[in-house]
């Protein structure tokens, strides 16, 4: 089986890593890689340390409006899959990248297979949500990570294709921790001395206003909360001005192996990453959501995080929340038993057409 693998962004690299390593036991594969995320700290730096192959493209699209970065994507794409012929095209998540190489597959009527799919905030004002809904109407494998996932696709009709495999990021998230320990990596800050912050998405970046109520509520909650500070956060700042608080510990991006050790020693998360609330609810850590809405429903129904928005009041009460009252009981396999690159790839072996898979 010959399988292209189409990644651009940083949560992509950490899925990509555990599963293309049993991908590539018995299978070849191809990496591109789109350029979405192109400085050391947010791309190189998570090739090296999770010891995944170096791409064998390398489109460099960089960062660009959402049309243009997605067709310029696009288009090197389909020169790679016109070159390389495979029997599958993988992606994961909802990025731009995401949607290139879905696309660009499917225009070549070659099969798609989506890790990560199923996922919905319902807000179609988010370009992953776009990104995410397109893609799964394109392929032909789909992979859950929950049942709620697989019950989202049913509702739009989608049952062909669906595999509830549980979650790569648990596969990756635990694997990389013991690496990260067993290599006597030490974390940055003492545990329980802080509380996590990651700030990045558009809507709380873009939205006047947004950003600036963050930061006011970071003001008002007791304690060191530590940000690594994302490059596109860190110019809006700049551009505009904006004093981070003086509780609050301003740091560079970190590679995925200090990323993981930090949000496993955290008192609390604060966060508007859809993948960080996902690690949290892993290493037993309470979260609050700086948006409405989130994809992974099963963290709130749990009880392990709450949405909170941009609105001061509601960011410092749901901190205060989870500090007063004793945090609920964890629900062991809500995002699979860690074996999801393991079922992906078995899942995608079987799906080839009959006179490809006798060749696989």
């Amino acid at each position: 089986m010959k399988v292209v693998t189409v990644l651009g962004a940083r949560p992509q690299f950490i899925k990509a890593a555990p599963l293309s390593a049993v991908l590539r036991q018995e299978h070849t594969e191809i990496l591109v890689h789109t350029g979405q995320h192109y400085d050391y700290q947010m791309s190189d730096v998570f090739f090296a340390e999770l010891g995944l192959p170096h791409p064998e493209y390398s489109l460099g699209v960089g960062s660009k409006q959402h049309g243009a970065q997605t067709g310029e994507m696009l288009a090197g794409v389909e020169g790679v899959l016109l070159r390389e012929r495979p029997d599958w095209v993988l992606v994961y998540g909802d990025t731009n990248s995401t949607l290139a190489g879905a696309l660009a597959a499917a225009k070549l009527h070659i099969p798609v297979a989506h890790v990560e799919a199923g996922l919905r905030s319902f807000n179609r004002q988010m370009p992953e949500e776009v990104n995410r809904v397109v893609t799964d109407h394109l392929s032909a494998l789909l992979f859950c990570p929950s049942d709620q996932a697989v019950s989202n696709l049913r509702h739009e009709g989608i049952t062909a294709g669906v595999v509830r495999t549980g979650d790569v990021m648990a596969d990756a998230l635990y694997f990389h921790a013991r690496r990260a320990e067993a290599a006597g990596r030490a974390p940055l800050f003492a545990p329980q001395s802080y509380m996590l912050a990651t700030v990045h998405r558009a809507e709380n970046t873009d939205t006047p206003g947004r950003l600036e109520s963050i930061l006011q509520a970071f003001a008002q909650v007791p304690g060191r909360i530590v940000l690594p500070l994302h490059p596109r956060t860190a110019k809006l700042l700049a551009a505009r001005g904006i004093k981070v608080p003086a509780n609050v510990s301003v740091i560079e991006p970190l590679g995925y192996l200090d990323m993981v050790l930090l949000e496993k020693g955290a008192e609390l998360i604060l966060t508007d990453s859809g993948g960080v609330q996902k690690e949290a609810y892993l290493w037993r850590v309470p979260c609050v959501t700086l948006r409405e809405e989130t994809e992974w429903v099963e963290t709130v129904e749990a009880g392990w995080n709450t949405l909170a928005g941009a609105k001061p009041e509601a960011i410092v009460a749901a901190v205060d929340r989870y500090r007063r009252e004793p945090l609920p009981a964890y629900q062991d396999n809500l995002y699979g038993n860690g074996r999801a690159s393991e079922e992906i790839v078995a899942a995608m072996a079987a799906g080839m057409p009959p006179e490809r898979r006798d060749k696989a």
